[in-house]
């Protein structure tokens, strides 16, 4: 089954959990995280000329346009993509050029309160940092901007999640349970240190 399972959302709103609990529980899938792209240019960049958010650059979007699109041609598992984006612009060069491609992308926002988004960026260090300041450009993106289907996970685990994820895309999970220590290792390999 060739699909792309785009999880989209506020930082904080449990993307990367939710996208390795669906790893996890259907083995013919693949996460790929297009912040490490981010990563690599901040790092290979002069300070002088860093923009504060790496999705300005057009090479971090036209690069994970185009590796996505390799991926989705050659692998025959489902792409399973935790990355927040909120403009518009980028959403078309990235996810619109995909599905103009033939592609097949179920794009899904996850949504909960200003509140408890705040709390569990706290949970992983994020308080007041980067990622904390982004919360109201990414609830008024999702609001007005950007549509997709929407999950309100506010009262829901992240195994919740996930099985409302596969139910609308038709797949069927394996009923393995992800342990704490490995929701804290994904929490811990996750964590960005941008700002």
């Amino acid at each position: 089954m060739k699909m792309i399972i785009w999880i989209n959302g506020a930082f904080g709103s449990g993307k990367t959990q939710t996208a390795f609990e669906l790893n996890e529980r259907f083995p013919d899938s693949y996460v790929y995280d297009p912040e490490n792209m981010g990563r690599f240019i901040y790092r290979h960049i002069p300070k002088e000329i860093k923009k504060s958010d790496f999705q300005d650059y057009t090479q971090w979007r036209s690069f994970n346009y185009d590796i996505l699109k390799h991926i989705a041609d050659s692998y025959d598992g489902i792409i399973i993509v935790p990355m927040t984006i909120v403009v518009p612009q980028y959403y078309d060069e990235i996810i619109g050029r995909l599905v103009s491609d033939g592609i097949e992308v179920k794009h899904f926002i996850l949504e909960a309160s200003k509140e408890t988004i705040h709390k569990r960026l706290r949970k992983r260090l994020d308080g007041g940092r980067w990622a904390s300041r982004q919360t109201d450009r990414c609830i008024e993106a999702f609001a007005t901007k950007i549509d997709g289907i929407r999950i309100n996970n506010e009262n829901m685990t992240i195994r919740e999640t996930a099985d409302f994820i596969a139910a609308k895309c038709k797949i069927e999970l394996k009923d393995i349970k992800r342990g704490v220590i490995d929701r804290i290792r994904t929490q811990i390999r996750n964590i960005h240190w941008l700002g």
